[in-house]
């Protein structure tokens, strides 16, 4: 158990009305926490060309990313989105549909809608909401597919029929989305239904949290894991932290759209595991748990068993500033904070990060690290600058120039961190993002530019927070 354990009294339902989102004598608006800005500012300096740099970063998100990704991805003759493209934007491949590229092109193009007015994002996800909805939720056995064929079907060797938490928690997400922005009960309703499902199916009732793999009919693929031996029965077996922080966003984002008192309480459970359980007093996110929240590590195995299992543990510094991040969102949610202790956590995975896996030279995230045994070093084991990662650190480092201030390393690592996107990450030419930079990886140039993991939601989301940031200061 991590040492930050919840301190708060008497957590319950009387937060659902009482707010002591106060720290540092700064004040809160629910969602994205610009009010703040208007009342702390990142200097002189900062405020001076915030304007400038949110005009750059809108007319990047509009012409260098939107552009690229729409209309043209568009699945006009089966419906949903395509997923393959190559480097210039040429459709290639089968162009199967996995339920996480569906779902996030739905909240990115329903986000674009509210964020630029703009009725055509709104019925591009309109568009994506009805595949969702008519092709990839099963009607037999209820929940999402993971994966389905262009035109909807099963496909063969590839996750079949199974159900992923994962990819169901986008869903909800998506679908939460697109609620707020077009207000169709339709999306509200398979979101509620959604939401149930995943209840009845996933979720542990004895120790808390979540199972990610389900076959078709919803069972877990391993109803217990306490004696089996992790070569044997892999991660499928554990809780792990990549479905659950997206479980939190998730429930965050539907927690808003309906306030039900059971969405709260499985919030909060989320929440107080995320931030009190999986984060380790180091400042990173442990990556796997026994169902008994025994956590999966090798800390203190050979180097040989290390290697071996390092896909179980190691530091994912995206996910890491990611998580700041949705703590956070999901503290103002929750009507509890963010409160102190929260703020330190949050605060603590951005500073581990920028610690072990920031490039002091050229900016930008390393993708993974591994501690020394022993020791408090870590090694980078992949030193790739995935988009993804650059686009959480963006968003967490301005977010924690806007929180803490009197430190100015945060907005000087901020404008570090978007000139190295600009410069290694961002197509001009073609438009999108490259799938890693290009300093480290020059072969991405000409990799594929989408693909059922790349998608537009993470760097559309950097960019439309940090825009809003940024024009606060101007206000």
């Amino acid at each position: 158990m991590s040492p930050f354990s919840l301190q708060e009294k008497g957590v319950g339902d009387e937060l659902k009305t009482k707010r002591y989102g106060e720290f540092m004598n700064k004040q809160y608006l629910t969602g994205i926490l610009i009010s703040i800005l208007l009342l702390s500012g990142c200097g002189k300096e900062a405020k001076n060309d915030t304007g400038t740099l949110a005009v750059e970063m809108q007319r990047s998100l509009k012409t260098e990313l939107l552009d690229a990704w729409y209309p043209v991805t568009l699945d006009t003759v089966y419906g949903g989105f395509l997923s393959n493209f190559t480097y210039d934007w040429k459709a290639d491949g089968p162009q199967n549909k996995m339920l996480v590229t569906q779902a996030r092109h739905v909240w990115t193009a329903s986000q674009a809608a509210v964020f630029f007015k703009d009725p055509r994002y709104k019925t591009i996800a309109e568009h994506g909401f009805r595949f969702l909805k008519n092709k990839m939720w099963d009607p037999a056995y209820g929940g999402f597919y993971m994966m389905r064929n262009r035109e909807g079907g099963s496909v063969e060797n590839l996750y079949r029929d199974e159900k992923r938490i994962y990819g169901i928690a986008f869903a909800i997400y998506a679908l939460a989305s697109y609620y707020e922005m077009s207000k169709d009960t339709a999306a509200l309703n398979l979101a509620k239904e959604t939401f149930y499902w995943m209840d009845a199916h996933s979720r542990d009732p004895e120790y808390g949290g979540y199972f990610n793999h389900l076959t078709r009919e919803g069972d877990w693929f391993y109803k217990t894991n306490k004696e089996s031996d992790v070569y044997e029965i892999g991660p499928a077996a554990f809780k792990d932290y990549n479905s659950s922080i997206h479980i939190l966003e998730a429930f965050t984002a539907l927690y808003k759209i309906w306030p039900d008192t059971l969405v709260w309480q499985r919030l909060l459970e989320m929440f107080r595991l995320i931030r009190d359980t999986f984060t380790r007093e180091e400042g990173y996110l442990q990556l796997f748990w026994r169902r008994d929240w025994t956590p999966v590590t090798f800390r203190d195995s050979t180097e040989a068993i290390r290697q071996k299992n390092y896909g179980l543990e190691h530091v994912s510094f995206g996910h890491d500033v990611e998580t700041g991040y949705l703590l956070l969102e999901a503290a103002e949610v929750l009507q509890i904070g963010p409160d102190s202790i929260t703020m330190v956590i949050a605060k603590k995975l951005v500073d581990h990060s920028l610690a072990k896996g920031w490039d002091k030279e050229k900016g930008g995230f390393y993708y993974e690290g591994s501690y020394v045994t022993n020791s408090d070093s870590v090694i980078i084991i992949n030193n790739s600058k995935s988009w993804w990662v650059q686009a959480e650190g963006l968003n967490a480092l301005l977010l924690m120039a806007t929180l803490f201030p009197e430190e100015d390393k945060y907005y000087r690592l901020f404008e570090q961190q978007w000139q190295y996107i600009k410069e290694y990450l961002i197509d001009h030419e073609y438009g999108g993002w490259y799938t890693s930079g290009l300093d480290i990886s020059p072969n991405a140039k000409h990799a594929a530019k989408a693909s059922d993991w790349k998608v537009d939601y993470h760097d559309s989301r950097a960019l439309m927070n940090c825009i809003n940031y940024l024009r606060s200061f101007k206000e």
